[in-house]
């Protein structure tokens, strides 16, 4: 069994050793070396070895030399990665969480086999295909290879639900559940809208398609865009995005590598949104697709960018699949900003140094400083239209910087967000006030002008972190308050409605996009830092 094992591992390195010189057309004597080390480890070692594990550890370690973002994914993690990306998954669809160690549902989802079954808020997950899932300290992870599938298979679960004599029996058919790119759509005020995008995935374009023309009835004219956090996807659908900003064909991005010639991506001419006024809100977690699209916005004068500098990646990856379903995700090309600004932040000091540059930004004062950040003049560039300064080489440096806010940021209170006691609070919450807070508050503006938590509920949050682990400071609490309850008040509303309420909440307190809504509702401060004359 091992030497079936072995020869696997062996057939799969020369495989990849085949990809990698197939490329180059060229077997040259280093390829040959490799493979024949792991051949004579695998006939001569003085041990057994585990030629699985090694050849993984070769490849990681041979891609992690080319650049930062080559990568290799084992065949279990392959599915799971593209799950989010393809905006959609197969399972029950239900949105779920963790409480005193028993599975609540939160919603199911709409249209989804589990609300098609009768599955209801509230309900908890007794046995899911007879197995007993509570009180064996389960995970997330746990409840979701149990309930996701492929399509069309059957899930058996018996449920507690408060009301109920008996406990009551589901059998669910496994379906497509989407997985869903936008975070938040709402207004900010009378003519300007608000969008938070997740992510670039399949449905990206559609999402935000769909909560434009929602927001254009209510009378939208200008939008904010908020891009922070959002770590990228596909590039489609950044240039989707993009070209509703212009009436005309513009260069949007494009790419170019030592085998893959260069190809451009430009706009069609019949944007959507070509006459609004834009702001692009980003962070030092924006990037790949969320720095395409900014840079296009930024390159042509078409929108400002605002926050802080994006993360800095503007490599191309293609995926190569190996037979046991695993793949490498191989850097092929670059991305330029139609100006021919490279996105990438140098990896020329190797992987470490990389990384470490990135965190220095959290001990550098970059996050508080608009000066802290300085480029050479090597890396320096203008704008097409109103021949800005703009840097290459590093992410995307904001055209209004806004330093991060840190006035509520304590200790007690990152120790609260780390236990998780905030979540795990309002589930409880929500759990024992979710006929009340319902028949209260007909509407969500109802409940966000008026609804507060009680001086008993904050000595019950208090208390439970207390029980947690987190010992409570008065000093810090207080400093901290106004955010925690605001967290709070935000993730009750999620329990009630969705993720977009959430962000209609905690946006409240959000320093950017108050900045935004001042410089976007100002169309004179809008064109003088955008250069219009």
């Amino acid at each position: 069994m091992k030497r079936k094992i072995t020869s696997k591992a062996v057939l799969v390195i020369a495989l990849f050793l085949f990809t990698l010189s197939a490329l180059s057309q060229v077997l040259n004597e280093g390829t040959f070396k490799i493979g024949r080390t792991f051949g004579l480890i695998d006939a001569f070692y003085v041990d057994s070895a585990d030629m699985d594990m090694l050849t993984e550890k070769a490849i990681i370690e041979i891609l992690k030399n080319l650049d930062p973002h080559s990568t290799y994914i084992s065949a279990k993690d392959v599915k799971e990665m593209n799950e989010p990306l393809n905006g959609n998954f197969e399972g029950i669809g239900i949105q779920f969480n963790l409480l005193r160690d028993s599975i609540i549902i939160i919603e199911p989802i709409a249209g989804g086999p589990s609300e098609k079954v009768g599955l209801r808020a509230g309900d908890r997950i007794l046995t899911i295909n007879q197995e007993k899932v509570t009180g064996i300290s389960i995970t997330t992870a746990g409840v979701r290879s149990r309930l996701m599938g492929a399509k069309g298979t059957e899930v058996n679960i018996t449920v507690f639900r408060k009301g109920e004599k008996d406990n009551l029996d589901f059998t669910i058919i496994r379906d497509k559940i989407p997985i869903y790119s936008l975070d938040a759509s709402y207004m900010l005020d009378k003519e300007t809208g608000y969008i938070k995008l997740n992510k670039f995935a399949a449905t990206t374009e559609k999402e935000f398609s769909d909560a434009v023309a929602i927001l254009k009835k209510s009378n939208m004219k200008n939008l904010v865009l908020d891009l922070r956090g959002n770590g990228g996807g596909y590039m489609l659908a950044a240039t989707a995005i993009a070209d509703k900003f212009f009436s005309d064909q513009k260069l949007l991005v494009y790419l170019s590598g030592r085998k893959t010639p260069r190809q451009d991506y430009k706009s069609s001419g019949t944007g959507s949104l070509s006459t609004s006024r834009v702001v692009v809100l980003t962070d030092e977690e924006s990037a790949s697709a969320s720095e395409i699209l900014s840079g296009a916005l930024q390159d042509w004068d078409r929108g400002i960018i605002m926050g802080r500098r994006t993360f800095g990646k503007g490599l191309v990856q293609n995926g190569f699949y190996f037979t046991d379903g695993s793949m490498i995700r191989l850097t092929i090309a670059r991305y330029y900003t139609p100006s021919g600004r490279s996105i990438q932040s140098s990896y020329n000091d190797g992987y470490e140094k990389y990384i470490e540059n990135f965190f220095k930004r959290y001990t550098d004062g970059e996050m508080m400083i608009a000066d802290s950040t300085h480029f050479p003049d090597s890396l320096k560039s203008k704008t097409l239209v109103n021949k800005r300064v703009v840097y290459g080489g590093g992410g995307i440096m904001p055209d209004v910087f806004v330093a991060a806010d840190t006035s509520y940021n304590t200790v007690y209170f990152r120790r609260l967000v780390g236990k998780n006691i905030l979540n795990s609070f309002t589930l409880e919450y929500y759990d024992k006030n979710r006929v009340k807070l319902n028949s209260q508050y007909k509407s969500f503006e109802d409940f966000k002008s008026k609804f507060q938590f009680s001086t008993d509920d904050i000595k019950t949050f208090i208390a439970k972190g207390e029980a947690d682990g987190v010992k409570y400071n008065e000093d810090q609490f207080n400093k901290s308050k106004d955010e925690i309850l605001l967290v709070l008040k935000g993730l009750v509303a999620t329990n009630i409605w969705q993720s977009s309420e959430y962000f209609q909440i905690i946006n409240e307190n959000d320093k950017v996009i108050e900045k935004a809504l001042k410089v976007i509702s100002d169309k004179k401060s809008y064109d003088t830092i955008l250069g219009n004359q």
